[in-house]
């Protein structure tokens, strides 16, 4: 009622009856001699006594939540909702086969999966409004988060087989500085890793052509229409129409990373998440 201001849509959130709603706001208002709300206007409104109660309403709720937690817990019932975050393009790793493992062994628990950059997911993290991320580390993460580091490999230069670079077996961002380049859009985790590595030797990068879809980029490469800067996996998975070539000073490296909050998870589904995820990762 506090949240709403109206019975019919309190009673539609907590799915009862709107009768019933009134019924129990009724009795309490008995029990401690006080009304609670006042309904002379439109809208319902919490009266002076109300908003004093208020907090000691949700602490109620809240202990009650934590108690059966821990019944479910102790039990080894884990059920509830988790929150996961991914940034784009985390390939090789396999996450829709982490997350389906996971369900079969807690069926009870539901999962949502929302894509973002990484800078967004680490603040998910911190805010509490994701339980576990995987994400591009382009720095140290907060002090307040931990992270299990699931890929590091260098970014390699890639090329079409007929380009004139194609031989060569080494190359610097000078030697490439006035080429074409084919890339991921500004903001995107790649990108910022490219510009960096740029900026790190004094150039800018001439971006030609953007594409959201890594293996779109790798198809633009390939047709020998600009040069590209990505991970070596990537240029491997397309070797039949890219070659990789290794890119001399400033080696950038991607680090890939599963991420979550120093202190734990706050519910036991989110921390048997984690425990599952810290163990499956090494092997997919």
């Amino acid at each position: 009622m506090a949240e709403e201001a109206s019975f019919t849509r309190a009673a539609a959130r907590v799915h009862v009856a709107q009768p019933g709603v009134s019924a129990q706001i009724r009795r309490l208002e008995r029990e401690l001699g006080q009304e609670l709300l006042d309904r002379s206007g439109r809208g319902v409104r919490l009266t002076a006594a109300g908003a004093a109660v208020l907090p000691y309403a949700r602490a109620a709720l809240r202990a009650v939540t934590g108690a059966r937690l821990a019944v479910d817990e102790l039990t080894g019932l884990v059920r509830g909702h988790v929150a996961v975050g991914v940034a784009p393009s985390c390939p090789p790793l396999d996450l829709p086969a982490l997350l389906a493992e996971f369900r079969r062994d807690h069926p009870a628990v539901e999962i949502t999966l929302s894509e973002s950059g990484s800078g967004d997911l680490l603040e998910g993290l911190l805010a509490g409004t994701l339980d576990m991320a995987l994400v591009w580390l382009r720095a140290a993460p907060p002090p307040t988060i931990e992270v299990q580091v699931a890929v590091d490999e260098e970014l390699v230069v890639a090329v079409g087989h007929d380009d004139p670079l194609a031989t060569e077996t080494t190359v610097t961002l000078e030697a490439i500085r006035k080429r074409a380049l084919v890339g991921l859009p500004k903001g995107a985790d790649l990108r910022c890793l490219v510009d960096e590595a740029y900026a790190a030797a004094g150039l800018r990068p001439r971006i030609a052509f953007e594409t959201g879809d890594p293996r779109v980029l790798a198809e633009l490469t390939g047709q020998g229409l600009g040069v590209a800067i990505v991970p070596a996996s990537l240029a491997e998975a397309h070797a039949a129409s890219l070659r990789a070539i290794t890119l001399a000073s400033p080696r950038p490296r991607r680090r890939i990373a599963l991420a979550w909050r120093a202190e734990g998870p706050g519910s036991p589904a989110a921390r048997a998440l984690v425990t599952h995820a810290r163990a499956t990762l090494p092997r997919l």
